[in-house]
């Protein structure tokens, strides 16, 4: 059997980076795809778009764009920025793919869609994507607040659903690759793992509160008016949030992505930041994980007996 998100992306390493919004800019996808997985750079900022055009200059591997459709779902000529970029994977997420669907397919590109369950995995399959990224509620970011976790959910679209798969929430290492492998997966999207990286753009302040934080460091938080989001627990999820009524939570976001105020928003980031010990190079984060994860098969299957 071969991989078939290796084959439909053309990667070398089936390792994807989270297309998280402001953070997954040139600098970090560059990183990513030219370690041999495949990069991913945000359309919803000004800057990212800004990146996308320009990431030719910089890279001649393959490099793919996430269209968050609820920000695009009025203006279809998004598909046209991100097909003069040469973009050939697009990863399409929170809204309807069947809104963009055939103009990406008919633009040449590769379309995944972002799921969180069973039912979204259901209608992305019915509107034609060639594959799903499948992310846990243990993921950092917007969530569906009655989502299952990783380890319910992949195996669950895995058994109902035939198209190649790629594992997200809960993933920083080989083990877990390993592990998401077993569930059905075809490959593997990092998000938190890759910001505490050395090619992430945002401030060592968010880099080391990753890394300090423990199994309960995160929370899923409802606050009325805006999305349920799993974030890092700071003073404002301690002590403001839970009296609150129509604050907007990410107002001041880029202050604490770039300015380093942890307290100014709240943090998109997921449970596996517990599992975060070290900031590393991406190349070497990508190379572990894939060279480790056969290394993680065989100890399983060894303590089978």
């Amino acid at each position: 059997m071969t991989n078939r998100v290796q084959d439909l992306l053309g990667i070398e390493i089936p390792i994807v980076q989270a297309p998280m919004t402001f953070i997954a800019n040139a600098t970090l996808a560059v990183a990513v795809s030219e370690a041999g997985g495949m990069g991913v750079i945000e359309t919803l900022s000004p800057q990212g778009r800004a990146d996308l055009a320009q990431v030719r200059e910089l890279t001649s591997a393959p490099v793919g764009a996430n269209l968050m459709i609820q920000g695009w779902k009025h203006d279809p000529s998004i598909v046209d920025v991100i097909a003069a970029a040469g973009i050939s994977y697009v990863a399409t997420s929170a809204g309807d793919p069947a809104l963009f669907t055939k103009s990406l397919h008919d633009a040449g590109m590769t379309v995944f869609h972002v799921v969180g369950s069973l039912r979204a995995a259901q209608k992305a399959v019915d509107a034609g994507v060639d594959g799903l990224v499948v992310e846990g509620v243990e993921g950092g970011g917007f969530k569906g607040a009655l989502g299952a976790s990783t380890m319910v959910l992949l195996p669950l679209i895995a058994s109902r659903v035939d198209l190649p798969i790629i594992a997200a929430g809960g993933i920083c290492d080989a083990t877990s690759m390993a592990a998401a492998f077993v569930l059905g997966a075809e490959g593997v999207q990092l998000g938190t793992r890759m910001l505490a990286t050395e090619e992430a753009t945002v401030h060592q302040h968010f880099k080391d509160a990753i890394v300090s934080a423990d199994d309960a460091g995160t929370v899923l938080l409802s606050i009325p008016g805006n999305p349920t989001m799993r974030v890092l627990r700071n003073q404002l999820t301690e002590t403001t949030l839970p009296d609150a009524v129509g604050v907007d939570l990410l107002g001041r976001i880029t202050d604490l992505y770039f300015g380093g105020e942890m307290d100014a928003s709240v943090a998109n980031t997921g449970q596996v930041s517990s599992r975060i010990d070290t900031i590393l190079p991406v190349a070497e984060l990508v190379h572990e994980m894939w060279a480790g994860c056969q290394e993680a098969l065989d100890a399983g299957r060894a303590r089978l007996g």
